[in-house]
């Protein structure tokens, strides 16, 4: 007797009508694109800055680096806006 009501309840389940339920969940999407190039390899880093023998190296190594950190800065800023404008979902 047990048997047979393990096995109704179990067979139960599967008398379904077989509907489709849509559940919408919201799937995190990165905003910024893979084309954004990584960073350069900056020549004013810490090590070398220490290591300039002299200040006009120590100033040609900030000079060399300071381009390079602000283009690098403008596509950041780029990126972050286009995040920014994104339509609502």
């Amino acid at each position: 007797m047990k048997r047979a009501l393990i096995a109704c309840l179990a067979l139960g389940g599967c008398a379904t009508t077989g509907e489709t339920i849509t559940v919408k969940v919201p799937v995190p999407v990165p905003c910024v694109s893979a084309d954004l190039p990584k960073a350069p390899a900056y020549p004013d880093t810490l090590p070398a800055l220490r290591a300039a023998p002299d200040q006009a190296e120590f100033t040609r190594l900030l000079a060399a680096g300071w381009p390079l950190r602000d283009a690098r800065l403008k596509a950041l800023e780029a990126a972050v806006d286009a995040c920014r404008t994104l339509p609502p979902k």
